[in-house]
């Protein structure tokens, strides 16, 4: 079983009634939106990376027991230009576009120029935003697009350049009870180096863009590489490096100062991609993340090499989910454990100079894409909802993971693959696993449709689904939009 991350797929604009199997809750009512790549190949060309695909919105709204479906692609700048040169003429992470051979040397020179300075595509195929009252597709450039969730048109194109110093920004915003949004950013060209500039947008400010809270230190991404990376005939994702003998520095800022605490927290090298959620406790900060011992999954998602590997023998960097405590006070001995939790064994060891060695528990191995009931963020929680990617980064169950017990409860369809779980809590909720699970099926057989499928988030058993004829794409991330009425 094996899906096919190159094929192009179609557009469904108008919306699709499902046929709903089970009954869907009557409380529940709203929209889920997703994002992900739907198009890779124009003309004679296509793109290297799946990430690199064009953006395929798709949505699923729920009333009344009922389901439609519909599907639009993000009709940006990129998307326009490729259409209209039916080649793909604006560069991507993974793929760098080169001008039609047949035009003449001054447009070649002007491609030449726009790529040693690059400005990013606004292909935005990641995620799916809220600043204030608008939602936005995102991918992590400059660049967001705002969208119609209802008929899930492409409207204004907002440059985060015009608010903030940042060429780079993370396509997963957080959100605190208040509605204000906090994401980062990185600068590449800022007096020839590069830092990090963490940033809050008020809940009720639209897309403007507030002042940093915080410059962090740069990753270690190499500047003069990305500038001459079109001269030298390969993508921007090729300049950047994972050093395994570095340290990973972890900073910790307060939301209420804007300033940096004191202690200098580092771990060993690794990457990550998503994070689970965080909290205090008992002077301690304490947060999970989905990490690699290296930056091969990036790697791995080059369509080459998707057509290749899903077998057996693949060699696969498995991620793990690990928590890690922060201690806010370093009030302790040379060589002693600061973390004084009873629950976790993840470990924070002074040593001099200021410098805290944290260790991480390692709570259970191969999940990612993690969710949990948004009503815990920022707070000391139990459950969270991933898929399982033991065998391959290709999910095929999605789980139910208990961090107090330790323990795993999966769903599995057979012959197909899951996205994201997104968990909706019932309205006045007391029980933090109390509501739902959505998570959109791609059927692995070509003549059957996918399907919404509607988990319990207490049993973890199928409520419902709602079918679908229509072949899916694979997407990345969403958001759920409740109808307010």
């Amino acid at each position: 079983m094996q899906y096919d991350y190159s094929k192009n797929r179609d557009e469904h604009p108008e919306p699709i009634k499902a046929d709903v199997n089970g009954l869907i809750p009557e409380w529940l009512q709203g929209m889920l939106i997703r994002n992900g790549p739907g198009l890779f190949s124009l003309g004679e060309t296509r793109y290297n990376h799946w990430f690199d695909g064009m953006a395929l919105l798709h949505s699923f709204t729920i009333k009344k027991g009922e389901v439609t479906y519909r599907s639009k692609y993000l009709q940006g700048d990129t998307y326009n230009s490729n259409m209209q040169a039916n080649r793909i003429v604006v560069s991507e992470m993974g793929t760098m576009a080169y001008p039609d051979p047949c035009k003449n040397i001054f447009s070649k020179v002007i491609t030449f120029l726009s790529h040693t300075i690059p400005d990013f595509t606004d292909n935005c195929a990641n995620n799916i935003i809220k600043y204030g009252n608008d939602y936005h597709a995102t991918s992590e450039t400059n660049y967001i697009r705002k969208i119609d969730p209802m008929t899930l048109e492409t409207q204004e194109k907002v440059d985060y350049l015009k608010y903030l110093p940042v060429n780079i920004v993370a396509s997963h915003t957080h959100y605190d009870k208040e509605g204000n949004s906090y994401s980062m950013g990185t600068c590449i060209a800022e007096k020839g180096k590069t830092k990090y500039t963490l940033f809050k947008v008020p809940g009720g400010s639209g897309s403007d863009g507030s002042p940093p809270l915080k410059s962090a230190e740069p990753l270690k991404l190499d500047v003069l590489k990305m500038a001459t990376a079109y001269l030298r005939g390969v993508s921007w994702a090729s300049c950047m490096k994972f050093h395994p003998e570095d340290s990973t520095l972890i900073h910790l800022i307060d939301r209420k100062t804007k300033k940096e605490v004191g202690i200098k927290f580092y771990t060993g090298a690794m990457a990550v991609y998503h994070q689970v959620n965080a909290f205090e406790d008992d002077g301690h900060v304490v947060f999970d993340v989905i990490c690699y011992d290296d930056n091969s999954l990036y790697e791995m998602f080059y369509l080459d090499k998707l057509k290749e590997q899903m077998g057996a023998d693949t060699m696969y960097c498995k991620p793990k989910c690990k928590r890690f405590v922060l201690p806010l006070s370093d009030m302790g001995e040379t060589g002693e454990d600061l973390v004084k939790l009873k629950y976790t064994t993840a470990s924070a060891v002074k040593e001099k100079e200021g410098k805290v060695l944290c260790q991480g528990e390692v709570l259970c191995d191969g999940v990612e894409l993690p969710r949990i009931n948004y009503n815990f963020n920022g707070k000391k929680y139990r459950y969270s909802y991933m898929c399982c990617v033991d065998i391959s980064p290709v999910a095929t169950k999605i789980v139910k993971f208990d961090a107090e017990t330790k323990q795993k409860i999966e769903w599995t369809g057979g012959d197909c693959f899951a996205s994201e779980p997104v968990f909706i809590p019932r309205p006045d909720a007391v029980d933090e696993d109390d509501g739902v699970v959505l998570t959109c099926i791609i059927n692995a057989k070509p003549v059957q449709g996918g399907f919404l499928l509607v988990l319990d988030g207490k049993s973890f058993k199928e409520v419902s689904r709602a079918c679908i004829d229509v072949d899916f794409h694979m997407d990345m991330h969403g958001y759920f939009i409740p109808d307010s009425s």
